[in-house]
């Protein structure tokens, strides 16, 4: 009779660690479960947050842009104004040092 009932101790002691396992297995489970959502919904808010902000953004970014081609086409004619205005200076610059190079070699020894 002692036999059998450290027989059935020994294995209800056997099923209880069984149970406590797979318990431990379930509870672990479901963090990793419950930690991966909270990381995919940490995910999803800042993606949806990242497209919000550009739909936000965008119509300014656009105006800034068209802004930025107005005001380059209304300042291109003052640059090109202004480009005129300094070629014949800059040809004159041009022709001075080539004299002033011209006349250094002529005054040079020869060699």
């Amino acid at each position: 009779m002692s036999l059998v009932k450290r027989d059935v101790q020994s294995e209800v002691d056997r099923i209880t660690k069984i149970i406590n396992d797979m318990s431990a297995s379930i509870t672990s489970a479901t963090q990793e479960m419950v930690e991966k959502v909270k990381a995919l919904e940490v995910t999803n808010t800042a993606q949806t947050y990242m497209e919000d902000s550009k739909t936000q953004f965008q119509p300014l970014v656009e105006r800034v842009q068209a802004e930025a081609a107005k005001l380059q086409e209304q300042i291109k004619p003052f640059v090109t104004d202004i480009e005129d205005q300094f070629k014949p200076l800059s040809d004159m610059m041009e022709q001075f040092f080539q004299q002033v190079v011209d006349q250094t070699k002529a005054l040079l020894p020869s060699q």
